[in-house]
């Protein structure tokens, strides 16, 4: 089904919708919209194989991962909204008067209130949990903001029945008309036109850099600029230090065999960067590597733009000065489908060639063979900002490194120690996000209850009285959530 894109006008008029809309919903309980993203979560559910039929016609995903993501979704939804009701994430904090002091104290009280509409940008690589009823559009919801979805046009059907299971949850809580508004749009002008009209207040977006930076750009320079948060990828560079590699070069060659083509090595937080020194170890970590490789059948990529890119890139990649094929799956590629591929080169190469630090989304990776520690340290000192980074370690290798250590701690947003990138659990620890340009913003998470900060702002109240002041600040607490009153965390009333 084609779908045409949205005028200036109809935008203006979603967007004058939303903004009605915002004044209202910003006073319903934390409750009111914990159970509101409930409801889209069952009404996600309710929309059964077709959904999933129809997702896996748009995006060549199989039905096993489409369940699995639509699953996550509902329990993204269904833990947000727990968080929402909990209160934590409002930061409330709460100093109370002492006209005993020179000059008199006031009574001081803070929490954080929602920005506005949000624009939520769907991602082409997941089309459930990154997109209409994703992460962003979850916390967005449950921070207090109606959410504008501009769909992915690589999946805009599948986009569209989730939509309107959005919509037909927002009918069944009475929310106010233009809660949620779906939008779409292959052109630029689309995309460009959301960002920036006056009643925008924030954007979510998850893909590639060039797309994220822009959408932040266009963000920036307007006359009152607004937060992008602009997931953007990156390569995920893991480091292979010597006694672990030493120990378990064949294992870890397998493991991450499996992590750089998961899902035809189509996840931002896929291991597109292999560091270690040059020893005997290292050299049979290669070859474990590339005999895997070699016997992984190719797939195919979400959509045919998405396999062109990675073909190109990797060819780029590939013609760099220094860089060698290690290994490439023997069974050929049909089109459309990625074709798993490692290569190799030196540390010197890598430090003299940026290209050799752009990311190749897709089943690729590069195996970088650095001369001794000092050069691994130069390697890592010289990466750009990342979503992780990885350790494959023991105890004495992370010792007295501490060089090291602080360098790849500098660049990463999630830092793993024997394990993979590939995965990100949705719980309120993790961190899905990191220095730029990995995202626009390393202070804020994509995944996680801490994602509802992006949409809400702090505000102070200072001597008000207590039947003025907005509900969760109110002497008695009558939500029970979590304050910190004069210093101290607790649940109890003033």
């Amino acid at each position: 089904m084609k779908y045409i894109d949205f005028t200036n006008e109809e935008i203006n008029e979603v967007m004058n919708k939303a903004w009605t809309a915002f004044h209202q919903y910003r006073k319903l309980s934390l409750k009111q919209r914990a159970d509101f993203m409930r409801a889209i979560a069952v009404e996600m559910e309710a929309c059964g194989d077709e959904l999933i039929n129809t997702a896996m016609k748009e995006t060549n995903l199989p039905e096993a991962r489409l369940r699995g993501e639509r699953a996550r979704t509902i329990f993204q939804l269904n833990s947000y909204a727990a968080a929402c009701e909990e209160g934590t994430w409002l930061d409330i904090r709460i100093d109370t008067a002492n006209g005993g002091k020179t000059p008199p104290k006031p009574d001081i009280r803070k929490m954080l209130v929602p920005l506005g509409p949000v624009i939520v940008f769907g991602a082409s690589n997941f089309p459930f949990a990154y997109s209409t009823a994703g992460g962003d559009t979850a916390c967005a919801f449950a921070a207090g903001c109606p959410v504008i979805i501009k769909a992915h046009p690589a999946h805009a059907e599948t986009s569209e029945t989730v939509a309107n299971a959005i919509l037909k949850a927002a009918g069944k809580c009475n929310m106010p008309d233009g809660i949620f508004a779906h939008v779409h749009g292959g052109s630029v002008e689309v995309g460009k036109a959301l960002v920036t009209h006056p009643y925008t207040k924030a954007v979510g977006f998850t893909g590639s850099f060039l797309g994220g930076k822009q959408l932040f750009d266009w963000g920036n320079q307007r006359k009152e600029p607004i937060p992008v948060f602009s997931e953007m990828g990156s390569i995920n560079p893991v480091f292979l230090l010597p006694e672990k590699l030493q120990q378990s070069s064949a294992d870890i060659a397998k493991m991450y065999a499996a992590s750089i083509t998961l899902g035809v090595g189509q996840f931002c937080t896929n291991p597109g960067l292999i560091i270690g020194i040059e020893s005997g170890a290292l050299q049979n970590f290669i070859a474990t590597l590339g005999e895997e490789i070699k016997h992984i059948v190719p797939a195919a990529m979400l959509h045919p733009g998405i396999s062109k890119l990675f073909s190109e890139n990797k060819a780029k990649a590939l013609l760099q000065q220094d860089v060698t094929t290690v290994a490439v799956s023997e069974t050929d590629a049909k089109e459309n489908q990625g074709l798993p591929t490692i290569a190799s080169s030196t540390g010197q190469a890598f430090l003299n060639n940026p290209v050799l630090h752009q990311e190749v989304f897709g089943p690729y990776s590069i195996v970088i063979r650095c001369k001794d520690k000092d050069e691994m340290i130069e390697v890592a000192k010289n990466l750009e900002g990342q979503l992780t980074a990885t350790l494959m370690a023991t105890e004495n290798d992370i010792s007295n490194n501490d060089e090291f250590m602080e360098a790849v701690k500098n660049i990463c947003g999630r830092f793993i120690l024997n394990s993979v990138p590939t995965g990100v659990e949705v719980c309120l620890s993790m961190h899905h996000g990191g220095p730029f340009p990995a995202s626009t913003d390393s202070r804020f998470t994509s995944v996680g209850a801490d994602g509802i900060k992006r949409f809400a702002r702090p505000i102070c109240f200072q001597n008000w009285s207590n039947d003025l002041l907005p509900v969760e600040l109110k002497n008695q607490n009558p939500s029970g959530i979590w304050r910190t009153i004069n210093n101290e965390l607790t649940r109890s009333s003033l």
